[in-house]
């Protein structure tokens, strides 16, 4: 869990001073449009939700949002995306699941096979590595900001599933069905959290130190640039200093 604590916390982040804004606002579209084929009402539709609240942390627009809704409900017209997972390994035998949205699902495939190739991993089939990760709610809270103990009880009391106290964060796993549960007893007693996401957190992780773990990194940044490419989950534990490099 802990490699999945510190790379949340580091790509949130990076989301939020991003020099390629324009490229995060693409991607965030993106989703949002395809969240919308499930029914424009965020209430009623999880998927939108969080997609609306990813684009909004982003500090997008309220007309791009709402114009991608209706992209996305059929109300504008607008280009038809499906959903995409590849699977691969990295160096030191990582696990890498990649969820992508795109219009050509062929050339997408082809283009994430290559950047695999170039950084030293390789494409695996479907189901390779899907089973190592599974689906949940994962907030990160520094400790600078509250005690263990206290924070401990809020979450457990809101009905989060777990928490591990790690070297600079609190990282707290719930069941999808009560993120929003978890998150809103954090804002109501006014606990600012480093990153909150429903996600997929690896079962287990794999040290990786030395020249693997910048040739990991170097191939989780690679694969995340690509256009189409939404989220990629890895399962690597890297040291601290190494990340902040």
């Amino acid at each position: 869990m802990s490699g999945h604590s510190k790379w949340a916390t580091i790509k949130h982040k990076k989301a939020a001073t991003d020099a390629k804004r324009g490229q995060l606002f693409t991607k965030l579209i993106k989703e949002v449009t395809v969240a919308a084929r499930g029914g424009g009402n965020p209430e009623t539709n999880p998927r939108l939700r969080v997609a609306i609240e990813r684009a909004k942390e982003s500090s997008m627009p309220q007309d791009n949002i709402e114009r991608a809704i209706k992209k996305g409900t059929g109300q504008l017209e607008g280009v038809s995306y499906e959903d995409v997972t590849l699977e691969g390994y990295g160096p030191g035998g990582i696990a890498i699941y990649i969820e992508a949205l795109t219009d050509n699902k062929n050339r997408t495939t082809s283009e994430v096979r290559t950047i695999f190739a170039k950084k030293g991993g390789n494409m695996a089939g479907a189901g390779s590595v899907s089973w190592m990760f599974e689906k949940k709610g994962y907030i990160v809270v520094s400790k600078k900001t509250i005690d263990e103990d206290k924070l401990m009880g809020i979450v457990l009391d809101a009905g989060a599933e777990d928490m591990v106290t790690e070297e600079e964060n609190h990282a707290v796993k719930t069941e999808p069905q009560d993120f929003y549960k978890v998150k809103k007893a954090l804002e109501d007693a006014g606990i600012k959290t480093e990153s909150a996401e429903i996600t997929l957190v690896p079962k287990s992780t794999v040290k990786v130190t030395g020249g693997d773990a910048k040739k990991v990194l170097d191939l989780v940044d690679a694969i995340e640039e690509h256009e189409d490419v939404q989220n990629v989950y890895a399962n690597f534990d890297i040291p601290d200093e190494l990340l902040k490099e």
